[in-house]
C-alpha cells in the first residue's frame, strides 16, 4: 500500500492507527496519537503537560474526561481491563478545514470478557454499536488526536424495553 497523500488519507491513516493500537493494547502507540504540548507549541517548563492543550474523551456511559493525564489514563484502564477487542468501522466520514480534521465513524465493537476458569479460550465475545467523532489537529509530527467522543447506538430491542414505550402494551402502570 502506498504512503497516504492528501491530507483526507493521512486523517484515515491516523483514525485507523488509532483503532488498530487500541486492538493490540499498544498503549505507547494510543499514547503517540494524542496531543501533546510540544505538538502544540507550549513550554512545558511552565505548564503541567497533562492540562495543556485540553484534549477530551468521552467513552459510551463516562463523563467527559479533559487533559491528557486524565486522557490517557482511561486508555490504560480500558486495556488493562479488555481481554480482547476488535474494532469494524464503517460509515466513516473524513472532512478537513485547514490544520483541523473530523472523522465521523460507527464503531462495530467485538470484545471479549476474562476467559473460564481452565483458562484455555476467551470469555464470552460481546457486540457493541458505538457512533464516534474524533477531531485531529495537523502537528509537524503528522495528524494527532484532539477529542473523541463515542455514544452508544439504541438498537430496536433497547427502545422496545424502554418503559412507556408506545409498543410496550403495559405502560408504565403495568398490565392493561
Amino acid at each position: 500500500m502506498s504512503a497516504p497523500h492528501t491530507d483526507v488519507e493521512q486523517v484515515e491513516a491516523a483514525n485507523t492507527a488509532f483503532y488498530e493500537a487500541l486492538e493490540r493494547g499498544d498503549f505507547d502507540g494510543v499514547s503517540a496519537l494524542w496531543l501533546t504540548p510540544a505538538d502544540l507549541g507550549v513550554d512545558e517548563t511552565y505548564h503541567d503537560p497533562a492540562d495543556v492543550g485540553v484534549v477530551s474523551c468521552v467513552h459510551p456511559g463516562w463523563p467527559v474526561l479533559t487533559g491528557r493525564g486524565e486522557v490517557l489514563r482511561s486508555y490504560a484502564l480500558i486495556m488493562a481491563n479488555t481481554d480482547y477487542i476488535q474494532f469494524f468501522l464503517t460509515d466513516v466520514h473524513v472532512s478537513v478545514t485547514g490544520d483541523t480534521a473530523l472523522v465521523n465513524c460507527t464503531e462495530n465493537i467485538l470484545s471479549g470478557g476474562p476467559a473460564p476458569d481452565d483458562g484455555e479460550e476467551l470469555g464470552p465475545l460481546v457486540g457493541q454499536l458505538v457512533v464516534a467523532t474524533n477531531v485531529f489537529r495537523r502537528t509537524s509530527d503528522g495528524w494527532k488526536l484532539w477529542s473523541h467522543h463515542a455514544s452508544p447506538v439504541l438498537t430496536e430491542n433497547d427502545e422496545s424495553d424502554a418503559p412507556g414505550n408506545p409498543d410496550d402494551s403495559e405502560g408504565e402502570d403495568g398490565p392493561a
